[in-house]
């Protein structure tokens, strides 16, 4: 599924007429303006899954957050705008091929990694609840009760509720919104799962964020299926081997001195690998 068709930037005369035409130079840095035009870049053409390539610094990130302001597409949390990022969006323009759906999204690094830090938190609060519930469980089973007045019914019910179930059920019953603590890996999936919905279009910033090799693999398989069975359009930021080899993958190299569009195969991280393990070929035999 397509919705976004195309994106277009400003290119090097329109950012150079807007610079000249600040009345303040004094300003360090006209980010996100000078970003994307060094590679030449004033058109991106999207396919059900299109992939922005490139190192640190390439402009991959800045060209999603780009497209996400001027979209308006829901995110988690905030990013490094400058003073001139709602100047520069103005001078940037799209066309859809259908219209996007409301419940799109832009999903980045930050995102995935406050939902693990919050979860952890959820799970600590869990974990000192249990450990208060153990001190409960043994006081009420091995006390010695006797209930004098109506006031002491509920000492009652937590004594005869610890000493008719073991420590590991009262525990339960007593926890009423337990979380189940995952890895790292688990939890960064787990986001991607609950937020990707049917027929959306989604921005990856650098999704293989703290996912090891087989939860790429497995996020892979997940995007794959969101596109071909569930109407998902998908637009990533990514250098991962695992992502990078998506079946039907438009991808633009923003290594390039002019962006360019190549197979997966033909790119330099990629590469890197192939020589690496190409080297080492026998010790796997």
């Amino acid at each position: 599924m397509v919705y976004l068709s195309n994106f277009k930037f400003p290119d090097v005369g329109r950012e150079d007429d807007f610079i000249f035409g600040q009345k303040r130079t004094c300003y360090d840095t006209y980010y996100p303006f000078q970003i994307l035009s060094k590679h030449n870049l004033t058109r991106l053409d999207f396919e059900p899954v299109t992939i922005l390539y490139g190192g640190n610094g390439s402009g991959k990130t800045t060209a999603l957050n780009v497209i996400a302001e001027k979209l308006g597409l829901d995110r988690d949390t905030l990013y490094n705008r400058s003073n001139f990022f709602e100047d520069y969006t103005k001078l940037c323009s799209y066309e859809e091929e259908l219209k996007i759906p409301a419940d799109s999204r832009i999903i980045t690094s930050d995102d995935v990694f406050d939902f693990m830090l919050n979860l952890r938190s959820i799970n600590d609060g869990i974990n000192r609840k249990r450990e208060d519930l153990f001190e409960d469980y043994l006081e009420a089973k091995y006390a010695r009760f006797q209930m004098k007045s109506l006031d002491d019914y509920e000492q009652l019910k937590k004594v005869v509720q610890a000493r008719g179930n073991t420590q590991s059920k009262y525990i339960r019953k007593n926890i009423m919104d337990n979380v189940r603590e995952h890895s790292n890996g688990e939890s960064a999936f787990l986001y991607f799962a609950d937020k990707i919905k049917e027929n959306g279009l989604y921005l990856l910033d650098e999704p293989e964020n703290s996912l090891s090799p087989e939860k790429q693999q497995e996020l892979l398989k997940f995007l794959e299926d969101s596109v071909r069975f569930f109407g998902c359009q998908f637009v990533i930021a990514t250098h991962s081997p695992f992502l990078l080899s998506m079946r039907g993958a438009k991808i633009y190299d923003m290594d390039e001195e002019v962006v360019d569009v190549k197979r997966w195969s033909e790119l330099g991280n990629v590469r890197a690998y192939f020589n690496f393990f190409k080297k080492h070929e026998a010790e796997f035999e």
